[in-house]
């Protein structure tokens, strides 16, 4: 009899609350923000809310503006992986995961060296074709440092989408809306010609 698929986000949160029973998390300790452990679980900042989402539902975590992730009880996370016994083993989860996560490294390695590529004709693009990528180097003092891509509206007030970040020396593709803008990072901007200079200026504003 074949098991039930269980969601993502669903997997996500069944395997933090094992790393919380296991010990790996303690209680009271502080976990990972939302945009890390997208990174780590190789999904949308958007999946990983949900499954932290769950984890409030059933009081493992708390989850508060400016603390962050904070592990809340041992006791409850062992009460929430032992209702799935039945559905699947934590091994096969965990599997499950590994074949997500798979995946997932095999689809960024596609998007990675297609969005090289655009890189790498961006120079001679640039003023001939809106897809070629303008890199925009956030410089210290920027008013925007600490923010989301979302929070500062950087669609709305340039005209400009960003497609990848360099951050110490590593490219990040599609970062999605909820991504930190960091001191150093370079931001790959896509638009219309007068997207450079919008970007340029908007990033220029400081604190």
């Amino acid at each position: 009899m074949q098991r039930a698929q269980i969601p993502t986000y669903e997997r996500i949160a069944i395997d933090l609350a094992s790393r919380i029973y296991d010990g790996k998390y303690k209680v009271g300790e502080r976990i990972h923000g939302r945009s890390t452990l997208a990174s780590e679980y190789h999904v949308s900042p958007e999946t990983v809310r949900r499954a932290i989402k769950i984890l409030e539902d059933v009081e493992i975590v708390q989850s508060t503006k400016g603390s962050g992730i904070v592990i809340s009880s041992r006791e409850n996370a062992y009460k929430y992986i032992h209702r799935f016994s039945n559905l699947a083993s934590i091994k096969d989860l965990e599997k499950q995961m590994e074949t997500l996560i798979t995946e997932r490294e095999k689809l960024d390695g596609e998007l990675f060296d297609t969005l090289r590529k655009i890189l790498d004709y961006s120079g001679k693009l640039r003023h001939t074709n809106p897809l070629a990528p303008i890199e925009v180097e956030v410089f210290p003092g920027c008013i925007h440092i600490g923010k989301t891509i979302s929070e500062v509206k950087f669609w709305q007030n340039t005209g400009g989408t960003v497609i990848g970040m360099k951050r110490n020396g590593e490219l990040i593709i599609s970062p999605g809306p909820y991504a930190l803008i960091l001191e150093g990072d370079i931001l790959l901007v896509i638009g219309a010609d007068e997207t450079y200079e919008r970007v340029v200026h908007f990033m220029e504003e400081k604190k």
